[in-house]
């Protein structure tokens, strides 16, 4: 496919056919998404290949915790997880809300799930000392998750990004026996889509893209 006919095509997918992800058109995805930038060349990622059923299903679980809170803000018309408003939805509201199966069940159901983690002795953290959530090392990983999904669409293979399961880390390092200073950044499911969407919804160039100024006249106009 052309570039921007993947760029533009690339979703968020969540519901999978029962073909398989082989070894070796995986092997040519992360081939490919190994190019991506990152701080210093460091090239700090690594991946944890999964397809044993059982820990699909516990990382899919793990997802619950986060999944909960998710729903009930989203429910309460507040932007999920912002590490700036504090949730306006009690403990109580949040434990008695379903977790909707789309945040959790792809884990489970896709034929290889990747999780996508971070070596933190690696990366800059240039943000770490901020009075706000730290986002700055993302730039050293989350070009790489993205990669994958575009070679994976490239492929005829769809995925997404989910990071729930983030939320209980150390769960998932004693399940998977990740080392401390690594950072578990993406669980990603993988696999044939059961459909295909051609057109995204994005904003225009004008809603985001300012000139010299914050407040400045919007650019793309």
């Amino acid at each position: 496919m052309e570039l921007y006919d993947v760029m533009r095509t690339t979703f968020a997918a969540r519901e999978f056919t029962a073909d398989p992800l082989p070894d070796e058109v995986l092997a040519k995805i992360l081939d490919q998404a190994r190019f991506a930038p990152s701080g210093g060349n460091r090239q700090g990622w690594r991946v944890i290949v999964v397809r044993d059923a059982a820990t699909k299903r516990a990382l899919a679980d793990l997802s619950a915790f986060a999944g909960r809170r998710y729903a009930a803000q989203a429910a309460n018309g507040e932007s999920p997880w912002n590490s700036i408003d504090p949730p306006r939805v009690d403990a109580a509201t949040i434990e008695r809300t379903p977790v909707p199966p789309r945040l959790t069940e792809s884990i489970a159901t896709a034929p290889v799930v990747l999780v996508v983690c971070v070596d933190l002795k690696v990366v800059a953290s240039i943000d770490q000392d901020l009075d706000r959530v730290g986002i700055i090392s993302g730039a050293s990983i989350y070009p790489f998750a993205w990669n994958i999904l575009l070679a994976s669409r490239h492929e005829g293979f769809a995925g997404t990004i989910t990071t729930l399961a983030t939320a209980r880390e150390p769960e998932i390092k004693a399940l998977l026996g990740i080392p401390a200073h690594i950072a578990v950044c993406a669980v990603m499911p993988l696999g044939r889509a059961a459909r295909t969407l051609f057109r995204l919804k994005r904003k225009p160039v004008a809603e985001f893209s300012k000139r010299e100024r914050w407040d400045g006249p919007a650019f793309g106009r």
